[in-house]
C-alpha cells in the first residue's frame, strides 16, 4: 500500500498539539502492564546522544524545532503522527540538515537509520527544498574485519549453547557499506557531502563518547545485558508515535488507537 504524507510541521516541544499527543501517551501508559527497565545499552544509548547533540551545538546552531508533525495517508485513512528528530539545524529558510544519532553493535542498523532519514527528507522536503541528513554512528562493537566478525560469531556459539546458531556471521561496516552507495563517511562536519541525495556517516568509538561525557557519567557496564535486541532488517519500529486519525480507522489494524480509545474510556468511567 503506497504511504503518502501530508500536512507537515516543524514544531519544538511546547506546541499545544504535540503537548496534547504527550499527555495522550502518558495516559496509555499508565493503563498498560509494567514493562521492563532500561538495559545499561539502552540507558547509555540516551547519554551517548545527549553528548553528541552537545559536541553539534558547539559547531552549529541546533534548532529547538526537532519535531515534525504529519499526517501519513493509508488508503483512506489520514493518521496525525509525530517523529522526534535527534538534532536539526536550519541553514536558511530553505535548508535543513537532520541528524539521525544511533548507538549500535550492528552494521545492518544503518540501513534502518537510512530508510528512517529517507522518510524524514520526503517529509520536510514540504517544507525545505534541500534536507540534508547525517548519521551519527556510535559504535559499540560492530566487528571492522571478517576476524572479528568471526569471533563474534565464535563467542555468540560458545555463550548460547541451546540455541541454533546464526546462519552467518555478523557482517562487518565495510560489507553494510559496500551496498549502501548513497553513503558517503566523514571525519568531520566540514567534510560531510553537499549533495542532499546522499547521507553523511560520522563514526564515534565508545572511547570518543567517554571523552565527551565522561565515563562517570555514562553507563557502561553492558555485562549483564543480553545481546543487542531486535533485527535492523526486519523491526517494524518507526520513529513515530500515534496521535489521532482524521477518518474512521479500522481498530484492526491501528491496535495502538484502538488501546489509547480504551485507556481514555476506562479512564473516564473510573
Amino acid at each position: 500500500m503506497t504511504t503518502r504524507f501530508s500536512r507537515p510541521r516543524l514544531i519544538d516541544e511546547t506546541d499545544q498539539r504535540y503537548r496534547a499527543h504527550v499527555e495522550q501517551m502518558k495516559l496509555l501508559r499508565s493503563n498498560q502492564r509494567a514493562i521492563r527497565p532500561p538495559r545499561a545499552r539502552d540507558l547509555f544509548g540516551s547519554e551517548a546522544e545527549a553528548a553528541l547533540r552537545d559536541w553539534l551545538a558547539q559547531q552549529i546552531t541546533l534548532s529547538e524545532r526537532r519535531i515534525v508533525e504529519y499526517l501519513e495517508h493509508r488508503g483512506r485513512q489520514a493518521v496525525t503522527k509525530y517523529r522526534e528528530l535527534d538534532a536539526v539545524w536550519i541553514l536558511d529558510p530553505k535548508t535543513i540538515h537532520v541528524f539521525e544519532i544511533k548507538a549500535s553493535m550492528k552494521a545492518a542498523s544503518l540501513r534502518r537509520a537510512i530508510r528512517q532519514l529517507r522518510d524524514t527528507q520526503t517529509i520536510l522536503r514540504m517544507l525545505f527544498p534541500k534536507v540534508h541528513t547525517t548519521i551519527l554512528l556510535v559504535d559499540t562493537g560492530i566487528p571492522q574485519t571478517p576476524e572479528e566478525s568471526a569471533a563474534q560469531l565464535a563467542e555468540w556459539i560458545a555463550t548460547h549453547p541451546d540455541r541454533p546458531p546464526p546462519n552467518e556471521p555478523p557482517p562487518t561496516l565495510a560489507d553494510v557499506l559496500a551496498n549502501l552507495p548513497q553513503v558517503r563517511r566523514a571525519d568531520s562536519l566540514a567534510a560531510l557531502p553537499d549533495d542532499p541525495e546522499l547521507v553523511g556517516l560520522i563514526r564515534f568509538s565508545v572511547d570518543d563518547i567517554i571523552a565527551l561525557a565522561g565515563a562517570e557519567n555514562l553507563h557502561l557496564d553492558w555485562d549483564e545485558d543480553e545481546e543487542e535486541e531486535g533485527d535492523a532488517e526486519t523491526s517494524e519500529a518507526a520513529p513515530y508515535i500515534y496521535s489521532s486519525s482524521e477518518s474512521e480507522p479500522d481498530e484492526e489494524d491501528n491496535p495502538l488507537a484502538a488501546a489509547l480509545r480504551k485507556a481514555m474510556e476506562d479512564r473516564a468511567r473510573g
